[in-house]
C-alpha cells in the first residue's frame, strides 16, 4: 500500500466497489478502505443479495460495472440473466461469487484494497486530503487528490467537518439470516400467530422479531427467513449505535428462535447461518449543493447535472411492526440523480455516493436501494478520476465531460437512447 493515492474510496459497499473500479479503470491511482472483511457492503455482509432495479418500463435504465459484476456473477453461476422485457423485480445473486469477483475486477483496475480499516480523520491540507485510517496495526496517514465517502453513514464527510443531516426518526434494520428443520406447508399458522400473540403479551417476544407486519411469522417460516425481522437503528452512524443494534439483533434472534421450537412442528426447528452484520437501511444524510426531495424524485425530473437513473418506489419501513409505507412509481416516471446531490456543501475535492447522499426522508427510501448505490458510485469514481486528472473541483466539470468518462465504461446516463436495448449477456460485460 502506498502513501499517496489520486482517490481514497471510503467504505466498499455496493456504492464504494463500483467508485473505485471507475476511478481505477480511468486510470487514478485508488485505495478502497473498507471495514469488513470482504466488499458488497449490505449485499454481501448483510445478505440483501437481491439488487433493484436494473430496468424500468421495459428498458434497462442502471448498466456499467453494477451491471457487469452481476452478469460476471450469473455467468460463474450459470444462470440466465434476466431481460428488460421480463418486467421490474429484484435479481438475486451468489454472494460469495459477487465479493470474490469484486475483488479481481477492483485489483484488475489497479485498487489497492485495505480491509478491516476506518477512517479516524479527514481534513484538506493546501489543496490535499490527508487521511488518517485506524488499521489493525494502529493509525496510517495517507493523502488524496480526490476523496470519495461510500460508508453509507457520510462518516468521512463528519470527520472532515461538514453538515450531516439527522432524522428524530430512521427506518428499522434487519438481521438476515437463513433457518430449517421443518415442513412449511405442513404448519398451522393460525395457531402459531396465537402463541406469537400470547408470548408478546408475556414479554416472551417482540412482534417485530418473527414479522415485518404484526401478522406473525407465516412469511419467515415461509421464506425460511433471510429479510424477516426489524431492529430499531438509532444512531447507527456511531460505533456506539451499531454495538447496540447488532447486540439487538441477536437478542431478537434467541427470542425467536426459543419461541418457535416450541411450536408443534417445529421441534426441530434451526439457525443454519446468519449474516455478521444487521442491515441498516438509514442513518444520516449530507447537506448537499442539491437535495433530492419526494417530489421531484416521484415526478423523474431530470437534472440539468443528472448523471444517473434511479429507480424504486417510495419504501419507508416503519419501526412500529406495521410493515412498511410503500408507494409505487407513477407508469412511466423514471427519477434522475443530480451531481449535487454527491457533493456536501461548501465542500472541494469531496464526493459522496450511496444511501447518504443529500435527500429528504422519503426519497432517500427509493434511492438508498442497491442498484441506484451501483450507478452513483460510478458516477462518483468517473468525477473523481477526472478531478484527479485535471485538478478541477467535480462540480466545475462541463457535465458532457463526466458522461463521456461514464458511457466510456457502459454506464446508462439520462437521455442516451442506448438505455432501451436489451441488457448485454456475460460474455459481453
Amino acid at each position: 500500500m502506498k502513501r499517496e493515492y489520486d482517490v481514497i474510496v471510503v467504505g466498499g459497499g455496493t456504492a464504494g466497489t463500483v467508485a473505485a473500479i471507475q476511478a481505477g479503470r480511468a486510470g487514478a491511482s485508488t485505495l478502497l478502505v473498507e471495514k469488513n472483511a470482504m466488499l458488497g457492503g449490505t449485499m454481501t455482509v448483510a445478505g440483501i443479495n437481491y439488487p433493484a432495479h436494473f430496468f424500468a418500463w421495459g428498458r434497462q435504465v442502471i448498466g456499467g460495472i453494477g451491471w457487469e459484476l452481476l452478469c460476471k456473477t450469473y455467468a460463474e453461476t450459470d444462470e440466465r440473466l434476466p431481460k428488460p422485457s421480463e418486467g421490474t423485480r429484484h435479481v438475486r445473486i451468489d454472494a460469495a461469487i459477487f465479493a470474490a469477483l469484486a475483488d479481481e475486477a477492483a485489483l484488475a483496475a489497479g485498487v489497492d484494497i485495505l480491509f478491516h480499516a476506518m477512517p479516524a480523520a479527514a481534513r484538506m491540507t493546501k489543496g490535499t486530503w490527508i487521511v488518517q485510517v485506524c488499521t489493525k496495526a494502529g493509525l496510517e496517514s495517507l493523502r488524496a487528490k480526490v476523496l470519495i465517502d461510500t460508508t453509507g453513514d457520510a462518516n468521512a464527510v463528519g470527520l472532515a467537518g461538514f453538515e450531516l443531516v439527522h432524522s428524530d426518526i430512521v427506518q428499522p434494520g434487519t438481521l438476515t439470516f437463513g433457518c430449517s428443520g421443518y415442513e412449511p406447508d405442513a404448519l398451522d399458522y393460525a395457531a402459531l400467530r396465537a402463541a406469537s400473540e400470547d408470548a408478546i403479551a408475556a414479554g416472551e417476544l417482540v412482534t417485530t422479531d418473527i414479522a415485518l407486519r404484526d401478522d406473525g411469522p407465516q412469511a419467515l417460516l415461509k421464506k425460511h427467513g433471510h429479510n424477516a425481522n426489524h431492529l430499531h437503528a438509532p444512531l447507527a452512524d456511531t460505533s456506539e449505535g451499531r454495538s447496540r443494534v447488532e447486540i439487538e439483533g441477536r437478542k431478537a434472534l434467541l427470542r425467536m428462535y426459543r419461541f418457535l421450537r416450541k411450536q408443534p412442528g417445529l421441534e426441530n426447528f434451526r439457525i443454519d447461518w446468519v449474516c455478521p452484520e444487521v442491515g441498516i437501511r438509514e442513518t444520516v444524510t449530507i447537506k448537499g449543493k442539491k437535495t433530492i426531495t419526494v417530489s421531484e424524485y416521484e415526478s423523474g425530473v431530470v437534472y440539468d447535472d443528472a448523471v444517473c437513473y434511479a429507480f424504486y418506489p417510495i419504501d419507508e419501513h416503519l419501526n412500529d411492526g406495521k410493515g412498511i409505507n410503500g408507494r409505487p412509481l407513477k407508469e412511466g416516471v423514471l427519477p434522475t440523480i443530480p451531481r449535487g446531490a454527491l457533493l456536501p456543501a461548501n465542500s472541494q475535492f469531496l464526493l459522496v455516493a450511496g444511501r447518504c447522499l443529500a435527500s429528504d426522508r422519503e426519497a432517500n427510501s427509493a434511492l438508498r436501494v442497491e442498484c441506484p448505490c451501483m450507478a452513483m458510485g460510478q458516477a462518483a469514481g468517473a468525477m473523481a478520476a477526472l478531478s484527479a486528472r485535471t485538478g478541477i473541483d467535480p462540480e466545475e466539470h462541463p457535465i458532457d465531460d463526466v458522461r463521456a468518462i461514464l458511457r466510456e465504461h457502459g454506464a446508462i446516463v439520462p437521455g442516451d437512447r442506448a438505455s432501451q436495448a436489451e441488457p448485454a449477456g456475460p460474455g459481453d460485460a
